[in-house]
């Protein structure tokens, strides 16, 4: 098993960033692709962002590209996602995911994610 805590969510203004980190522990061998999803009230699961196993290819959400930057350190067992130039629209709960299964594409959907964290909830005010 493999658990996941994400942090570093809170309130922040209109343009303003925030970093998000994700610590994995347990079984983080059998981890390859790791991904970032959030959930805004009455809204299902989107896509944010994902990154492969070695770091060295990510993957972005149209709506967060060229804002969003998906980065692990796997010495740290742990996943960032560092938003910039933040939109009240970005206001959700983000989750953290791990993928325990190897695979030749990216992984854009949640029900491909094995693992997730509790959430962390940040709001972005106008």
């Amino acid at each position: 098993q493999v658990q996941l805590v994400e942090s570093g969510g809170g309130l922040v203004q209109a343009g303003g960033s925030r970093r998000l980190s994700c610590v994995a522990s347990g079984r983080t061998f059998t981890i390859y692709n790791m991904g970032w999803f959030r959930q805004a009230p009455g809204k299902e699961r989107e896509f944010v962002a994902t990154i492969s196993w070695s770091g060295g290819s990510t993957y972005y959400a149209d709506s967060v590209k060229g804002r969003f930057t998906i980065s692990r350190d796997n010495a740290e067992n742990t996943v960032y996602l560092q938003m910039n130039s933040l939109k009240p629209e970005d206001t959700a709960v983000y989750y953290c995911a791990a993928d325990r299964v190897y695979r030749s594409s990216w992984s854009l959907l949640p029900s491909l994610y094995n693992y997730w964290g509790q959430g962390t909830q940040v709001t972005v005010s106008s």
